[in-house]
């Protein structure tokens, strides 16, 4: 008998162990200093991936991309807030073009990639809210999709309960772009996909490509969220990059952020919203290193 209640209660704690570790946590509860939950024995965010990390901005009073010192060729309407570690870039109704940043600017940088970042917006009802944009340059780029997009389906309107994330990648093996892109929507809820809320909190969004399985997912705090019947992309291949290329945070590369080759379409808003600790890595980053981001950072570590 106590052999057998051994074996329920046990079943009992790794179930609901597991639970606790699929639901996301979307309130902005900061615990400081805490050992982060996750295995991986990292103690500071910046210990993750460091070794292919290719590009972070930490917006603490600056705009400068950290590694290269490379700082804006145009700024508008930006400020700087509270963030969830630091300061946080604030972009009211506006955008940052930056010059090219050569750890960005290689044919294979981004075969296999991730993008981190944190962000906090809500559905505006009109116009989709573009964090990150990686584009050719401004007198190359002819379309505002290119080789990563990294944004949120904020044209929904603004009492709707949950908001989408969506994410376009580009490759340009032949030197014309072919695309995919994941989507948190469409289909069964919690078989899927995952929603996440229009609450206006911070949310820690990853964008993940693994070029070895051909896969494209999205995770909101730890979780992928993502459709998992848009995730395999098979015959896609490694992300190849044409170059040179620029970047842009808070819009699509179109007239409206000085890419004048690109037509400004009417969903295309500049950002009313914030981000913080944007990172771009050259791999697909494991589960194990998205979950310890999101614990330290939240942690402000």
């Amino acid at each position: 008998m106590k052999k057998y209640n051994l074996i329920i209660v046990t079943a009992l704690f790794v179930t609901s162990s597991f639970l606790a570790c699929t639901k996301a946590d979307y309130n902005d509860t900061v615990t400081k200093g805490d050992p982060p939950p996750v295995p991986g024995g990292f103690v500071n965010s910046s210990e993750v991936a460091a070794s292919s990390l290719l590009a972070y901005w930490n917006f603490d009073d600056s705009k400068a991309e950290t590694k290269s010192k490379k700082t804006p060729l145009v700024d508008s309407n930006s400020s700087f807030v509270a963030g969830l570690k630091g300061r946080a870039l604030q972009l009211n109704k506006g955008y940052l073009l930056y010059p090219t940043i050569d750890a960005l600017n290689s044919t294979n940088a981004l075969a296999s990639c991730s993008v981190s970042l944190w962000i906090k917006v809500v559905n505006n009802g009109s116009t989709f809210s573009e964090f990150f944009t990686l584009a050719r340059d401004t007198t190359k780029e002819n379309d505002w999709l290119n080789i990563l997009n990294v944004g949120v389906e904020t044209g929904h309107a603004a009492g709707d309960a949950n908001m989408d994330l969506h994410t376009w990648i580009g490759t340009y093996p032949a030197g014309t772009r072919n695309g995919a892109d994941n989507i948190n929507d469409y289909g069964a809820v919690a078989v899927d996909y995952q929603t996440v809320p229009n609450s206006g909190n911070w949310i820690h969004y990853v964008m993940r490509y693994d070029a070895s399985t051909e896969n494209i997912d999205l995770y909101a705090n730890s979780i992928r969220v993502s459709n998992n019947n848009f995730r395999h992309r098979g015959g896609f291949g490694p992300i190849v990059s044409p170059t040179p290329t620029q970047v842009v945070l808070g819009g699509f590369s179109n007239t409206s952020t000085h890419f004048p080759l690109s037509s400004t379409l009417g969903f295309h808003g500049l950002l009313n919203g914030a981000m913080d600790e944007l990172r771009v890595y050259s791999k697909a980053l494991t589960d194990v290193e998205i979950s310890a981001l999101y614990q330290l950072e939240k942690q402000g570590r």
